[in-house]
């Protein structure tokens, strides 16, 4: 969690894995960042927060299931840190503003 120095949450990750059984040692997590905070660094801190977090819990890899195609700063920040997209399946997503757009699976290895 992400609390600013009047101590209002500015954003949260949780770390869970990706499928449960066999598929347990590659993470998966979720994101939520006030939209009042964005551009502010936090998705960045929460997101290198996660991934050394998933790394010290003994997760392997971490991957993305659903990642917007038009989120362009997502896409790149996680490319930054490392992920790759595996695949995207068209028309998954149904924008507000762009309409039906593919989603990303992204991956990277711990």
């Amino acid at each position: 969690m992400a609390v600013d120095e009047e101590g209002t949450v500015a954003g949260t990750a949780d770390i869970h894995p990706n499928h449960p059984g066999p598929g347990s040692h590659v993470a998966n997590a979720g994101f939520i960042v006030d939209p009042r905070r964005r551009r502010e660094g936090i998705g960045r801190a929460l997101a290198e927060h996660v991934i050394e977090q998933a790394r010290l819990d003994g997760y392997l890899a971490m991957q993305f299931n659903a990642v917007v195609e038009t989120n362009a700063p997502a896409v790149r920040l996680w490319q930054e840190l490392g992920f790759r997209i595996l695949a995207t399946v068209p028309e998954a997503f149904l924008h507000p503003a762009h309409g039906y757009v593919g989603l990303h699976i992204m991956h990277r290895k711990l």
